[in-house]
């Protein structure tokens, strides 16, 4: 049974911050995503990455060729298969980029208050006054005065390996710029980014397109992260080429917020994808930094009023490096968390960090702290409040079973569903206690084969906070025509009590249907 939370508007004991945390089976509500690459992506790597709280795994198609990122992937499978640990997979998009080109990969150093050129001609060798970079229309999109940003690939912020430019001259297709700040380039992928300025590029690029008809297609992806979305037509013409890719059109698409172009149709975008992952690296850039926070609060909790998943990016950066976080950043995680994020975005800490299982460790840790001091209270009023009334009929029941769990100190809630929906609306009112979402497969035909579905909207619960799927048996209907069939419930009760989440004498609440009625029950269990 559920202990009363601390919260942190009421005095807590100071002495019970130094008290060992707890051990649990979910080590937070908060979901992690990790980037996989080179200091991940061995079976053994990615495996601990799993136990240590890693519910999706993200593929960054900025760098790596198709067939390095399968062979990841494959990897990844043999992880799940021998951990028992469900993964969803995320196809992270380039979009419009902008790079510069090294093609000798030899380091390239800069000095403050000289000058260099960036120019379009990519055959050209990059140097110290010369970057060639993959876009034609810089010339025309930049302004004396403008300010560029150069960073490596993921940049942390903590490197000297970040440049910033002032444009000095525009001649032609090339583009003078006045060095800001000394840093040496090592490497060859660095992208570029220029402040508050509108890039001519498609949001989904032809080399997109091809990555997500082929490797997205063959691996059926749970989730799209949209690069650089700027309006919701971006998010509207991602669905319709997913919608002709077969299975695909059950990927979620999660509008990726990075510059002030997304940040002002921000709503609009909202209506339209299934998440948003707010991209705080290249927003950092385009937002002054007394601003940034203010986006992340106010985009967080459009997200949560209107039930859709919120992802964070850039927490741990100095991970990347270090076995531990700064203070800073431990409190960013928190904060985080008590804004309401759904899951955190690990990039550079486990792609090429040195400390991928740590990072992933520490993250949840942090973040099932700041679980226990969340005002569940608070936040359910103003959940149901904005919901308004007349509540919809699956509204409403969602809202209800929370309440009745919150009030009888349930230890979980189980909820039948066969599209998932149900069960994140039971996560968007933040129960301070898990939701087992019990996906019931269906039965389908598209005339040539039958099919069952489920597994799909199983692991996309995987990045909705508080929530925790388990794929039913398909002989078990979701709709039960009798509510005396009770052998699904058993097996989620005994799964339950497997991993010591539920115990004897615990209450536990359930939401299923029964007939043409959606019902909420009270079970107190016995020895």
């Amino acid at each position: 049974m559920q202990s009363s939370p601390l919260l942190l508007e009421e005095p807590i004991r100071m002495s019970s911050i130094l008290e060992p945390s707890k051990p649990s089976f979910f080590p937070a509500m908060t979901k992690i995503v990790g980037t996989l690459g080179p200091k991940s992506r061995s079976v053994e790597v990615i495996s601990r990455c799993l136990e240590a709280g890693m519910s999706v795994a993200r593929f960054d198609f900025s760098w790596g060729d198709p067939e390095y990122h399968q062979e990841t992937l494959e990897n990844l499978r043999a992880a799940i298969k021998s951990t028992k640990k469900l993964c969803a997979v995320m196809l992270d998009t380039v979009g419009p980029e902008l790079q510069v080109v090294n093609k000798t990969e030899h380091p390239i150093s800069l000095e403050a208050d000289t000058l260099v050129v960036l120019t379009p001609d990519q055959n050209k060798e990059a140097t110290s006054n010369l970057l060639p970079v993959n876009f034609s229309g810089l010339s025309k999109a930049v302004k004396k005065g403008d300010t560029i940003f150069i960073g490596q690939y993921l940049f942390t912020g903590s490197e000297t390996t970040s440049v910033w430019l002032e444009v000095d001259e525009v001649d032609g297709e090339d583009v003078t710029c006045v060095i800001k700040n000394s840093a040496t380039l090592p490497g060859s992928l660095y992208t570029l980014n220029v402040s508050q300025i509108h890039i001519d590029l498609p949001t989904l690029t032809d080399k997109d397109k091809e990555v997500i008809s082929t490797w997205g297609v063959q691996n059926n992806i749970d989730f799209l992260s949209l690069s650089y979305t700027r309006h919701a037509e971006d998010v509207r013409h991602a669905r319709e080429f997913l919608s002709k890719l077969g299975d695909l059109k059950q990927t979620q698409i999660f509008a990726k917020i990075e510059n002030t172009e997304g940040l002002t149709h921000f709503d609009e975008i909202l209506r339209e994808a299934d998440g948003i992952i707010l991209s705080r690296g290249n927003l950092g850039i385009d937002l002054p930094p007394e601003k940034v926070f203010l986006f992340q609060k106010a985009a967080i909790y459009k997200c949560n009023m209107a039930g859709k998943p919120a992802v964070v990016t850039r927490v741990v950066d100095t991970m990347t490096d270090n076995l531990r976080p700064t203070r800073a950043e431990a409190t960013d995680v928190a904060n985080a968390v008590l804004d309401g994020s759904d899951a955190i975005v690990l990039g550079a800490e486990t792609l090429r960090g040195l400390y991928p299982v740590e990072t992933i460790s520490i993250v949840g840790k942090i973040c099932a702290e700041a679980e226990k001091v969340y005002n569940q209270d608070l936040y359910f009023k103003k959940a149901v409040k904005y919901a308004g009334e007349p509540m919809s009929h699956l509204e409403s029941i969602a809202s209800s079973a929370v309440r009745a769990a919150v009030k009888v100190k349930a230890s979980v809630i189980i909820c039948f569903t066969s599209s998932g929906r149900a069960a994140r609306l039971i996560a968007k009112y933040r129960p301070t206690m898990p939701v087992i979402s019990v996906v019931i497969p269906q039965l389908k035909t598209n005339q040539l084969r039958w099919t069952f579905t489920g597994a799909f909207e199983a692991r996309q619960s995987l990045i909705v906070r508080g929530l925790f799927p388990n794929l039913a048996d398909p002989r078990h209907p979701a709709e039960s025509t009798s509510a005396t069939n009770e052998s699904i419930l058993k097996v989620a009760l005994d799964h339950g009590k497997a991993f010591g989440i539920i115990k004897s004498h615990d209450r536990v609440v359930v939401c299923q249907k029964v007939g043409d009625s959606s019902v909420v029950k009270i079970i107190e269990l016995e020895e």
